[in-house]
């Protein structure tokens, strides 16, 4: 007999300079095994926006939230770096939305976190930087020249206004939402050790009640350079059930 199993509604949410296109191969395979999972392009990141230079987070927020009232059912959120502020905000002010977080290589804001509260004023958006850059900052492992090359042709600049606006929060029913760690560029003990010791980028990281943690040892944009995996990690512990 053939069972029809709902599926979980799955939300994946790109970090800085991405689109949903990001999460192109992910998306295909959750969809080949029979996940419901969609991507989302951000305000201030679709290059068709003519205003897009003027969104804010707050925009960002709304968007997320429209989104995934439309599933018309708790929804598995996936975050990507940059999209914890949004992401956080939202877990926040609707935590009965969300049935698990998953963060990839990222992981939740704390309150009154901006990601560059100084941006210069003069300036419009944060441009992809150059590879040598951007690698200071964050592993390219496991990137080849074609992804690379693919990255910067459709990278879109990070709105000033997303960049400065800081993430407010007050509810702490967010805590009791089950989340996973995808550790990638950092392993889950280090992770596990920065929170332990206070370090302000994992300061919410111990508060959670049911965290869970994957390592995936590869760099930081692992939907690129471990796409299969990341794709069955999301599947095993975001709590969907494949229809049948």
């Amino acid at each position: 007999m053939t069972s029809h199993t709902e599926t979980t509604p799955i939300i994946l949410v790109p970090g800085h300079w991405l689109g949903a296109w990001a999460w192109d191969e992910v998306v295909e395979h959750l969809a080949a095994t029979g996940y419901r999972a969609s991507a989302l392009t951000l305000p201030g990141l679709d290059p068709a926006d003519q205003d897009r230079a003027k969104r804010i987070l707050t925009d960002q927020v709304a968007a997320l939230d429209t989104a995934v009232r439309a599933c018309g059912a708790p929804v598995t959120l996936v975050a990507h770096s940059g999209a914890n502020g949004p992401v956080t905000t939202l877990l926040d002010r609707s935590p009965e939305l969300v049935e698990r977080v998953v963060w990839v290589d990222s992981g939740p804001a704390s309150d009154g976190l901006a990601f560059a509260p100084d941006f210069p004023e003069d300036l419009a958006g944060l441009p992809l930087p150059d590879f040598d850059a951007l690698g200071e900052q964050a592993s390219l492992a496991g990137l080849s020249e074609a992804t690379l090359d693919r990255f910067r042709e459709r990278a879109v600049a990070e709105p000033a206004g997303v960049l400065r606006e800081p993430v407010r929060l007050g509810n702490d029913a967010r805590y009791e939402v089950p989340t996973t760690f995808v550790c990638c560029s950092l392993p889950s003990a280090q992770v596990r050790e920065l929170a332990t010791a206070g370090h302000p980028m994992f300061a919410e990281v111990p508060r959670f009640a049911d965290a869970r943690y994957v390592d995936l040892a590869t760099g930081h944009w692992p939907m690129w350079s471990r796409p299969r995996e990341l794709a069955e990690i999301i599947a095993a512990k975001a709590g969907a059930r494949p229809a049948r």
